[in-house]
C-alpha cells in the first residue's frame, strides 16, 4: 500500500480549500440572483398596477403597454424557474399569458390561480425574508 506524500497532501488540501471557497461563493452568487429576481417582481407588481390605475382613470388600454408587461412577467416567470422559485415562477408565467391574450383563460382558472398584484406581491416579501435567513 502506497502512503501520500507530503507533497500530494498538501495538493490536496489545497484542492478541497479551494472548492470549498468557490461553493461558498457560488452559494452567494445565487442568493444574490434570487434576491434580485424576487425584487423584480415587486418591481413588475407595481408596474402593473400603475397601468391598471391609468386604465380606470382614462378608459384606454394600451397595447403597447401590456405587451410590455406580458413580456415582463413571462421573463420574470423563466427567471424565477431557472432558480429553482416554481411557485412564484408558475404565477408569472400566468400573468404574461394573461396580458398577452386576456381571453387565454377563463375567470375560475385565473381565480384559483391566485395571480393578484396582492399575492405575487406577498409571496415575493415572503421569499426574500427566506432568503436573506
Amino acid at each position: 500500500m502506497e502512503i501520500l506524500s507530503t507533497k500530494l497532501l498538501w495538493e490536496i488540501l489545497k484542492h478541497a480549500k479551494s472548492w470549498l471557497t468557490n461553493l461558498d461563493r457560488a452559494s452567494n452568487d445565487r442568493k444574490t440572483q434570487s434576491v434580485k429576481a424576487v425584487r423584480k417582481v415587486i418591481t413588475a407588481s407595481r408596474e402593473t398596477a400603475v397601468y391598471i390605475r391609468s386604465i380606470k382613470d382614462t378608459g384606454q388600454p394600451n397595447h403597447e403597454t401590456e405587451a410590455r408587461l406580458s413580456v415582463l412577467w413571462t421573463e420574470l416567470g423563466f427567471e424565477l424557474q431557472d432558480i429553482g422559485i416554481h411557485k412564484l415562477a408558475k404565477r408569472c408565467q400566468i400573468r404574461g399569458k394573461h396580458w398577452s391574450d386576456p381571453h387565454h383563460y377563463d375567470q375560475d382558472f385565473l381565480q384559483k390561480a391566485d395571480i393578484s398584484l396582492e399575492t405575487m406581491e406577498k409571496l415575493a416579501n415572503e421569499i426574500l425574508i427566506q432568503i436573506s435567513r
